[in-house]
C-alpha cells in the first residue's frame, strides 16, 4: 500500500493515470508554452531566493463580448496592440528585457519567429543602457541558449539568411542548463554574458 507523507492512502484511478494525445502533443504552441512555463517557474524561484526580479508581460487584449449567463466568460476579444517582448525586470540594478522563442527546426532558428516591433523595442532597450537578449530553445536538440539581442538584431536587419544556423547559436550563445529548481537556470548564463568582469 502506498501512502502520501500526510498518511493518506493513494487511490489509483484510470483518469489520473491516462493522458490523452492532446495532453502530450508536441505542437509548436505547446512547446512555446512549456518554455514559458519553465521560465515562469524559474523566475518565481529566483525571486524567492532574492536573486532576480523578472516578470512576464501580459498580452494586451480588448474584451468586446462577455457572457454573464454562467459567471463572467469572455466570448470575444482581440489584441489591442502589438506586444513587445515576453519578459522584463531588474538584476543588479540593470534593466533586463528578453524574448523567449522555441523552434522544432533542427538546423536553424527562423527569423520569422521575430516581429519587427520586437526588434525595434529591443534596439531601444539597448540604446537606453538596458540588457536585451533572447532565450532560444531548440526542441529537437533539447538545448536552450541565451543569445544577445544585438547579435539577433544585426542578423535580422543585415543577414543574408532568413534564419540563424544552430551552429552559430551554439557558438555565439550561452547554453542554459535545465534542472529541477530552477527548472531553466538562465541566471548563470546572464551573469557570464553581461556581468563577468
Amino acid at each position: 500500500m502506498i501512502k502520501y507523507p500526510n498518511g493518506q492512502k493513494f487511490i489509483f484511478t484510470q483518469k489520473a493515470h491516462k493522458k490523452s494525445a492532446q495532453d502530450i502533443s508536441f505542437s509548436s504552441a505547446n512547446r512555446g508554452m512549456s518554455l514559458e512555463e519553465d521560465i515562469n517557474l524559474s523566475n518565481e524561484y529566483y525571486l524567492g531566493a532574492g536573486a532576480l526580479l523578472i516578470i512576464k508581460r501580459p498580452t494586451p487584449i480588448h474584451v468586446s463580448k462577455v457572457d454573464y449567463s454562467h459567471g463572467a466568460k469572455i466570448v470575444n476579444a482581440f489584441f489591442e496592440k502589438q506586444s513587445t517582448t515576453d519578459y522584463n525586470g531588474v538584476f543588479r540594478g540593470k534593466y533586463i528585457d528578453f524574448e523567449a522563442k522555441s523552434t522544432k527546426n533542427r538546423s536553424s532558428f527562423p527569423l520569422s519567429n521575430i516581429t519587427s516591433h520586437q526588434i525595434k523595442h529591443l534596439k531601444n532597450v539597448i540604446k537606453f543602457g538596458g540588457i536585451a537578449f533572447f532565450i532560444i530553445e531548440f526542441a529537437y536538440h533539447d538545448q536552450v541558449f541565451l543569445l544577445d539581442a544585438s547579435y539577433v538584431i544585426d542578423f535580422y536587419e543585415n543577414g543574408k539568411r532568413k534564419s540563424i544556423p544552430f551552429t552559430t547559436v551554439c557558438e555565439k550563445g550561452t547554453q542554459i542548463k535545465r534542472g529541477f529548481n530552477p527548472r531553466l537556470d538562465y541566471l548563470p548564463a546572464l551573469e557570464e554574458k553581461y556581468f563577468n568582469e
